[in-house]
């Protein structure tokens, strides 16, 4: 198969695309490039959260010098570009839901409802209002034309790959989607976007969070739910207290880091988070062995397929075996870290087959110490 970057029926001239352009190198490109096929060109960008100017530091998506960024880059190109404002939406959809999933002792993907939401809900709605035949972002993921219709596949640089943050992305919305960047590496996008005369090829990449730009998320939690960092007991898996902690806010699901307990005969981690009692369970590293995971909101991009299948249950994380079963991914070996809020990411090689948010897991029988 050949990915689809911005193929349309009929003369591309008489083609209208809306690029979502964020300010930054990628989306810049991907404007570039769209223009230079001889279609109707149009930038949009969404004010989303002006957090990024506030505390100074670039680098933020939302933020009015990107604002500004994109628009400087729409003028080189001689293409329109248009700003709406969803902050409220935004708020709603992604930061309240951002701070009330830590409440909750989960570990939320901001990036994943804002692409849920505002990016290919709200966005992908104003670019037909505008007339447009596609909709085209920055992201790093490849889009096949398939045999029963369009697929979603990993990034050709496995370093750039965004695909597990777009798991939650429909087959309706795919189909009118194109990511022109998920073929190419980095570099090659920045040397395009220099050749191009674009003043953001060398804008450095965000690193964070957009709404939380300085990477400080429990300040940002206990600014929205300002009883959100209440201490309360660390215990081992009997109960037995071992100290205190300051605030659940600060911990997720296999954390060692910063729990402070002494005297303890082997590392520590985080295997539990009550949110009700305010507590936090820890144990040995082998206490966080999970056999299966139960997922809830699936969203199911792979057709028929009963093959082999990897899931990958964080960001980073590597893909394992696994199979689907209902509504549980269960692991051909224990997997470990695996938290509830993040998503477990289902993959046939590097095609995307849908996915789910982690409600609850399944402990493996313990593994000898």
């Amino acid at each position: 198969m050949t990915p689809v970057d911005f193929q349309l029926p009929g003369p591309i001239s008489a083609r209208r695309i809306v690029v979502a352009m964020s300010g930054g190198v990628d989306s810049s490109v991907v404007a570039a490039l769209a223009a230079r096929t001889g279609a109707e060109t149009i930038g949009v960008t969404l004010q989303l959260y002006d957090h990024g100017e506030a505390v100074g530091r670039a680098g933020s998506c939302c933020a009015g010098r990107d604002i500004r960024d994109a628009r400087a880059v729409c003028d080189r190109l001689g293409i329109a570009h248009y700003v709406f404002d969803h902050e409220s939406s935004f708020r709603e959809t992604v930061i309240d839901d951002f701070a009330d999933e830590y409440l909750a002792g989960r570990t939320p993907i901001p990036c994943v409802k804002c692409n849920m939401g505002p990016k290919f809900t709200d966005l992908l709605a104003l670019a037909r209002d505008l007339g447009a035949d596609c909709l085209a972002t920055g992201h790093y993921v490849r889009r096949f034309a398939g045999p029963d219709g369009a697929e979603l596949h990993r990034a050709a640089d496995p370093a750039r790959d965004q695909s597990y943050f777009l798991f939650a992305t429909t087959p309706a919305q795919l189909d009118y989607l194109r990511f022109p960047l998920g073929g190419m590496p980095k570099p090659r996008v920045r040397e395009l976007a220099a050749e191009l005369g674009l003043g953001v090829a060398a804008k450095p990449d965000s690193q964070d969070i957009c709404f939380v730009p300085d990477g400080d998320y429990a300040r940002l939690v206990r600014k929205l739910r300002p009883d959100a960092e209440t201490s309360g007991d660390i215990v081992d898996e009997a109960g037995r207290k071992l100290g205190e902690h300051k605030g659940l806010i600060h911990f997720t699901v296999g954390q060692r880091r910063g729990l402070e307990i002494g005297g303890a005969p082997e590392p520590l981690y985080v295997l539990r988070l009550d949110a009700a009692e305010r507590r936090m369970v820890v144990g040995p590293k082998r206490a966080l062995a999970v056999r299966a995971a139960r997922i809830e909101g699936i969203n199911w991009l792979g057709g028929s397929h009963q093959g082999p299948m990897t899931a990958k249950v964080r960001s980073l994380a590597k893909p394992v075996p696994a199979r689907l079963d209902g509504d549980r991914v269960v692991f051909d070996t224990p997997e470990y870290g695996v938290a509830p809020g993040q998503a477990a990411v289902l993959y046939a090689g590097d095609r995307v087959l849908g996915g789910g948010w982690i409600a609850e897991t399944e402990r493996a029988e313990l593994l000898p110490a």
